[in-house]
């Protein structure tokens, strides 16, 4: 994974990185762009067509579109599986009312554990992209393996032990879908692909308009602000579990199972 550094910036220092970078090479394009058009072959350029703005703009939504969708699918992915391995663990302590009282004090004290940290110690580890799926959590396959050999002599306890199995094997599930899309990310390529692009629009603005240089600053500022606009909604969505805007763990924390 990349440096996270700018992905843990506070959304404020975020946002004026953003538009700090976009704004500073916004300037250097349009006096770079000022310079050739007053240079012996400025008609040249400054000659171009207006409609060369469009293919340039088509592929840049393009890559924008593509990009925002596997961010905003990433992140109802992670909300998903959070959910579902909070619902599942709900489930496996509702279902264990049915087993005496110290089978279901082991069971809840077991979850209790995983949930304690998962939500502090794995949560921080997952922003870092830290996370595989080669570290397994102790206390849940505990759970499991306590669950199967607890001894059911009744139909009901028979039902419920083969139902709460089957919601540990969820809650598995689950967190390795959280630790899936944990590692998920725009990659380097792409945002090399997107900057490339961008200063092409920006250059081709430019030239359009170098016979009015007033002209010129407004269109490339307007793009400019609407560009730093995107990228700084597609960078604080970009990785689930990092940043300030980040899945929580608050479903994990409601679930919890408490001492009786």
């Amino acid at each position: 994974m990349t440096s996270t550094w700018l992905h843990d910036l506070p959304l404020w220092q975020m946002t004026l990185v953003v538009f700090g970078a976009t704004g500073v090479a916004g300037a250097v394009i349009h006096f770079v762009a000022g310079w050739i058009g007053a240079g012996p072959h400025g008609r040249s350029f400054t000659g171009l067509s207006p409609g060369l703005l469009s293919p340039i703009g088509v592929i840049f939504g393009l890559l924008i579109a593509f990009t925002a969708a596997q961010v905003w699918n990433d992140t109802t992915r992670a909300n998903t599986a959070v959910d579902t391995e909070a619902g599942a663990l709900r489930s496996v302590v509702v279902l264990a009312a049915v087993f005496p009282d110290d089978a279901q004090m082991q069971l809840r004290k077991l979850l209790r554990e995983y949930i304690e940290y998962t939500a502090t110690t794995e949560w921080s580890m997952m922003a870092q992209g830290a996370v595989t799926l080669k570290i397994s959590p102790p206390t849940l396959n505990k759970a499991l393996q306590f669950t199967l050999s607890l001894p059911a002599s009744t139909p009901g306890q028979q039902t419920a032990q083969q139902q709460i199995a089957m919601s540990l094997e969820q809650a598995l599930e689950a967190r390795r879908q959280r630790i899936l899309v944990s590692r998920s990310e725009v990659s380097g390529v792409k945002w090399l692909c997107l900057s490339i692009i961008a200063a092409c629009l920006v250059f081709a603005i430019a030239l359009v308009h170098g016979e009015s240089r007033l002209t010129s600053a407004v269109a490339i500022g307007l793009f400019c602000v609407s560009l730093a606009t995107t990228v700084l909604l597609i960078l604080s969505h970009d990785r689930p579990f990092t940043g300030a805007i980040a899945v929580s763990p608050e479903p994990l924390w409601q679930v919890t199972p408490v001492d009786r």
